[in-house]
């Protein structure tokens, strides 16, 4: 097959563009080129989708997957370039979904609706709106043969956000190690191979429809003691109380990722359709080495986590947090 990303050489970009070629389609990738491009073997068009798609008019693809889309505005644009492709699979979020969204949601469970956002500014709040609205322009566009994807939180080896990055690290690094209770509060997320070979597949098959992409929920602890466990670090787990930490202003997601109490359906998606399309995921443990070998060849180190705690901000939590009897 011809295919043409829209990104494609950073993280679940960047998989599935290896995946691609690794299967034998000729891939094009659009993007700006401000880094490394990991796939000599792809045609590279370094360009910015904000300028237009002039270096790619009048190119026929058979699927186009746009993994950097974020406003209206961008996808009107591309998907009247790209309108005689054969399939438009765009990569949304579960963040389409209202923050209080129900534990078990599927896809047909309630997403933003209009008036959507008079803005271009991605903030928390004007992130998931957009996307709704992008997915409405690829719809209106492309009718069955669109593709939404909504993904979970992403993670794995080239992760940008070190949101699940900061566990692997943290608790490899030994000690004690704050980690918010109750033990059983459940977490998800989506390996970003995973969430590569699920599109991949959708788009060798040429799949419509809205899936919901994440992994089966699994208990904090056991996440925290596979990264243990993996790193052979010894660290000592102190589970510290959701009131302790509301008392002290700690922000959920960005200090603590993946730990988000205040919006209790948020970690617990039912990807069953997905499943169904044949989604599969790896295993906990399988993503936590992988992740803690590549932040280890990365050769950054130390540097700070863009996501968690700074280490001063854990030790005086830790010091304030009672031992309990």
């Amino acid at each position: 097959m011809k295919l043409l990303t829209i990104g494609g050489t950073r993280f679940s970009g960047r998989a599935f563009t290896g995946m691609a070629l690794e299967h034998g389609h000729e891939v094009t990738v659009f993007h700006r080129g401000t880094g490394e491009d990991p796939w000599p073997d792809a045609e590279h068009i370094h360009a910015d989708r904000a300028a237009g798609f002039d270096a790619l008019a009048g190119r026929p693809f058979d699927a186009v997957v746009d993994l950097c889309g974020y406003v209206p505005r961008e996808l009107r644009a591309s998907t009247a370039v790209f309108r005689d492709a054969g399939r438009y699979v765009f990569i949304s979020s579960l963040s389409a979904h209202r923050d209080d969204v129900r534990p078990g949601a599927t896809e047909d469970d309630d997403v933003h609706q209009p008036p959507f956002p008079d803005t271009e500014e991605i903030t928390d709040e004007s992130y998931g709106p957009m996307k709704v609205a992008s997915e409405r322009v690829v719809l209106d566009a492309f009718g069955d043969r669109a593709t939404i994807v909504r993904p979970g939180l992403i993670v794995g080896p080239h992760d940008p956000t070190d949101r699940f990055t900061y566990w692997v690290r943290r608790v490899a690094g030994g000690g004690d190690v704050l980690a918010p209770g109750p033990k059983d509060y459940e977490v998800q997320w989506i390996d970003a191979r995973d969430l590569a070979a699920f599109v991949l597949l959708l788009v060798e098959r040429s799949t419509g429809g809205t899936y919901s992409v994440v992994g089966p929920p699994v208990p904090i602890e056991r996440l925290l003691t596979a990264c243990r466990d993996v790193s052979g670090s010894g660290a000592e787990l102190v589970w510290v109380s959701r009131p302790f930490l509301e008392e002290h202003g700690v922000e959920p997601w960005e200090e603590l990722p993946l730990w988000i109490p205040q919006y209790p359906g948020f970690n617990l998606f039912d990807a069953g359709k997905a499943g169904a399309a044949g989604l599969t995921t790896r295993s906990v443990e399988e993503t936590v080495a992988e992740t803690l070998r590549w932040d280890r060849e990365r050769g950054e180190q130390p540097r700070p986590m863009k996501a968690g705690l700074a280490p001063e901000r854990e030790a005086e939590l830790l010091a304030d947090w009672p031992a309990e009897p």
